[in-house]
C-alpha cells in the first residue's frame, strides 16, 4: 500500500525549505506536551502507590533501573529506526521509508519478546544484586514482572512514535498517549484498592494498569499504520523479516543501544554517591531531579523536532541548513533553560516546600543551585542538542560517547573525586625544581555535599564545551543511507 504522499511532502517541504524557528516550533508542540504528560503518568502511579505504604510506593522506583536499563537496548535500536525513516523521506525515497519502517516493527517484535523473558529471568538476581530489602523485595519482583511481560506493546508503540516523529508527525502519538495516560490514571486505583467491582490488586494492579494502557495505544499505533490513515503505511510484506535492514539496524543502533544502558546504570552509581551524604542531601538532590526532569520535558521535546529536520535534511544533503538548525535549537534551548533556572533561583524556597517542608532539605537546595543546577543549560542547551543531531544523522557512535563521556568520564570521576578523594597534584616551581603538593580535593569543599554538586556541574560544562568543539568539525554531516557511515 502506497504511503500517504500529499501528507508526507507538504511536510517535508516544511522541514526542508520553511521557516526554521517556526517549523520547529510547530513540531516541538506536541512533543512538549507529550513528555509533560509522562510526567503526570510518573506522579499518577507515585500518588496512589503511596497509599498503600513505604514499601509499595518504592517499588516503581528500585525497578525501574533495571527495566530502564533493558529497555534502552532497544530504544537505541529504535533511534537509528528513526534515523534511516527520515532520512529516506529527506531523500524522496517513499518506498525505502515504508519497507524500513516494516523491518523497524519485525525487529522491535523479535526483540521486546527476547528482552522480556531475559528481563524476567534475570529479575530475582538483579533485585538481590542491589540489595533490595526484604519488605520491598516482593512488591518490586510482582511490579517488574508485570511489566517485562507488557514489554512487546511498550516496545511497539516507542517505534510507531519514532517512526511518526521521522515522517513529520508529532500530533498523532500525542494524541494516543494522551489517551494511554487517561486510561491508567482511571484503571490505578480502580485495581490497586479494588473499587466498583474490581479486583483488589495493590501493586500488581498499577503494573497491570500501565501494561494495559501501552497494549492500547499500541494497537491503535499499529492499525494506524495498517490504515493508511498517516503519512506511512505499512503492510504484511513490510513486515518480513529483512536481514539487509536489520544489519544496517543493528551496525547504527547498536552504538545508541549500549550508550542508553550504560547512562541507566550510571546513575545507580551516581546515586550510592549522593546517598553518602545522607538522607537530606539525597531528597534535595530527588527534588532538583524532578525539577530538571520538567525543564528537559522542555527542551527535550524541541531537541526531538530538531531531531527530525535534521534527519530529513541530512537525507536531502542539505548540511549546512542542518547545521543552522542545531545552532539555532542551541540559542532557544539554552535561553529557556537560563529562564527557568533563574525562576528557580529567585523562587527556589516556596518551590522546594511543595515538595518537602524541611528547613534542612531547604538548606541543601541551596548548595544544589548553586554548584549544580547552574549548568543546566550547558547541558539542556549544548550537550543534549549535539547529542541528538549525531543520533538523528545516524551518527551513533558519536553520540554513545558523548553520553559515556558525560557520565563514567566525567560526572562520576568528578562527583566521588571532589566528594571523597584526596588528590596528588604535580607542578613546577618557579624556579625550575619539582615537587609535589598533596591537596586534599574533597578538603576544598569541607567534605561536604557542595564536593559531589560541584563534580556534577563541572560533567555538565566540560561536556558542553567538548560536545559543541566536535559538533563544529562537522564529521557529522554525512548521511548514512545508499552508503556505510563513518562514525
Amino acid at each position: 500500500m502506497p504511503m500517504n504522499n500529499n501528507k508526507i511532502q507538504r511536510m517535508r517541504r516544511e522541514i526542508l525549505t520553511g521557516p526554521i524557528e517556526k517549523t520547529l516550533l510547530v513540531l516541538a508542540g506536541p512533543l512538549i506536551i507529550n513528555n509533560l504528560v509522562q510526567v503526570v503518568y510518573n506522579i499518577t502511579d507515585t500518588f496512589w502507590l503511596g497509599k498503600l505504604g513505604r514499601e509499595a510506593l518504592s517499588a516503581p522506583g528500585t525497578t525501574w533501573p533495571i527495566i530502564g536499563t533493558l529497555m534502552a537496548l532497544g530504544m537505541g535500536f529504535t533511534t537509528a529506526g528513526f534515523a534511516f525513516v527520515g532520512q529516506y523521506i529527506g531523500a524522496e525515497e517513499y518506498e525505502k521509508a515504508n519497507r524500513s519502517a516494516g523491518a523497524l516493527y519485525s525487529l522491535m517484535l523479535f526483540f521486546a519478546t527476547a528482552t522480556a523473558v531475559i528481563g524476567v529471568l534475570l529479575l530475582p538476581y538483579a533485585l538481590h544484586f542491589m540489595k533490595v530489602s526484604e519488605n520491598v523485595y516482593p512488591y518490586s519482583l510482582t511490579y517488574a514482572t508485570i511489566i517485562f511481560l507488557g514489554i512487546p506493546f511498550s516496545f511497539t508503540f516507542m517505534a510507531f512514535s519514532a517512526l511518526m516523529r521521522a515522517a513529520g508527525d508529532t500530533k498523532t502519538p500525542v494524541k494516543i498517549t494522551l489517551l494511554t495516560v487517561a486510561i491508567n490514571i482511571v484503571l490505578d486505583p480502580l485495581l490497586i484498592f479494588g473499587w466498583i467491582g474490581f479486583p483488589k490488586l495493590g501493586v500488581a494492579g498499577a503494573a497491570l494498569a500501565t501494561v494495559f494502557a501501552n497494549s492500547v495505544g499500541a494497537l491503535i499505533g499499529l492499525y494506524l499504520l495498517f490504515s493508511n490513515r498517516v503519512g506511512l503505511s505499512l503492510s504484511l510484506e513490510n513486515l518480513k523479516p529483512d536481514l539487509e535492514f536489520y544489519k544496517k539496524i543493528f551496525r547504527v543502533g547498536l552504538p545508541s543501544s549500549i550508550g542508553q544502558s550504560a547512562n541507566s546504570f550510571g546513575f545507580v552509581i551516581l546515586t550510592r554517591i549522593i546517598f553518602g551524604f545522607g538522607d537530606v542531601t539525597y531528597a534535595a538532590y530527588v527534588i532538583t531531579t524532578r525539577l530538571v526532569n520538567f525543564l528537559t520535558s522542555i527542551s527535550r521535546g524541541i531537541s526531538m523536532a530538531m531531531g527530525t529536520m535534521i534527519a530529513q535534511n541530512v537525507g536531502a544533503e542539505n548540511y549546512e541548513r542542518a547545521k543552522t538548525i542545531a545552532e539555532r535549537t542551541m540559542i532557544v534551548n539554552f535561553a529557556i533553560a537560563s529562564f527557568a533556572i533563574l525562576i528557580i533561583g529567585i523562587l527556589r524556597v516556596p518551590i522546594f516546600r511543595v515538595f518537602l517542608n524541611d528547613p534542612a532539605v531547604i538548606r541543601e537546595s541551596d548548595v544544589v543551585l548553586k554548584y549544580f543546577l547552574i549548568s543546566v543549560p550547558f547541558f539542556n542547551g549544548i550537550f543534549i542538542v549535539v547529542n541528538r543531531t549525531f543520533s538523528s544523522a545516524g551518527h551513533t557512535k558519536k553520540s554513545m560517547l558523548l553520553g559515556i563521556l558525560r557520565l563514567w568520564g566525567l560526572r562520576i570521576p568528578l562527583s566521588y573525586a571532589f566528594g571523597y578523594i584526596p588528590a596528588l597534584v604535580s607542578a613546577s616551581s618557579i624556579l625550575g625544581h619539582e615537587f609535589a603538593v598533596r591537596i586534599p580535593l574533597a578538603e576544598l569543599f569541607g567534605y561536604t555535599s557542595k564536593g559531589v554538586f560541584f563534580g556534577m556541574g563541572m560533567s555538565n560544562f566540560i561536556a558542553a564545551v567538548v560536545a559543541l568543539a566536535w559538533f563544529m568539525r562537522g564529521s557529522w554531516m554525512r548521511r548514512i543511507i545508499g552508503e556505510k557511515a563513518k562514525t
